[in-house]
């Protein structure tokens, strides 16, 4: 027994060490454009899960994965089993990004400096923390690959979800905040590594 307890341990260590890591682009802009966003005029709810979901705005991204950080405790896990950091025009420069560091826990994404490679502003407008929200099982696929470094591309909504115990959970619909709920809340319909 103890035989196949090691043989599992080392065959599941074996596949994270290949399945983990981080990709390198090396220096220079990698997504020129910031997140898009269209407000919608009226948006009708719909059931999903345990949970009705609430468009608010047509959303699309184009951006470098800073972080990601995996969640399977707490209500949110039921909706979004991941966060992503993500990061635009000056904040997909790797240039940059080695001058920052960068990490995830507790559904937030934090990042400090010793000197500041661009302005202050700059890495708070241009990077984010968001909360995605798989459509379906193949978008939930697509997701678990993506890897730290990569760019990729998804589309969707920044949504409200509201629990029939009076829970909710609602996105930012700005670029411009920080700190408690500035996070994007987004139920990803379409997902696309790049790179």
């Amino acid at each position: 027994m103890k035989k196949w307890f090691w043989i599992a341990f080392i065959a599941a260590a074996l596949w994270k060490l290949s399945s983990g890591g981080s990709v390198v682009l090396g220096p220079g802009v990698k997504v020129t454009e910031p997140p898009t966003q269209y407000d919608l005029k009226q948006a009708n709810s719909f059931q999903f899960k345990d949970y009705r979901i609430t468009p608010l705005a047509e959303f699309q991204l184009k951006g470098k994965v800073l972080a990601r950080e995996d969640y399977s405790l707490g209500r949110e896990s039921d909706l979004s089993p991941v966060d992503f950091a993500f990061g635009w025009q000056h904040m997909s420069d790797e240039a940059v990004l080695d001058k920052i560091d960068i990490s995830q826990s507790g559904r937030w994404y934090r990042w400090h400096v010793e000197e500041f490679p661009i302005p202050r502003q700059a890495i708070e407008t241009q990077s984010a923390n968001m909360h995605l929200i798989p459509a379906n099982d193949l978008v939930e696929d697509l997701i678990d690959q993506a890897k730290q470094g990569q760019i990729v591309e998804l589309s969707g909504y920044l949504i409200r979800a509201d629990a029939d115990d009076g829970w909710y959970w609602q996105s930012s619909l700005t670029r411009n905040d920080i700190g408690a709920h500035a996070c994007e809340v987004i139920y990803v319909e379409s997902f696309q590594i790049i790179n």
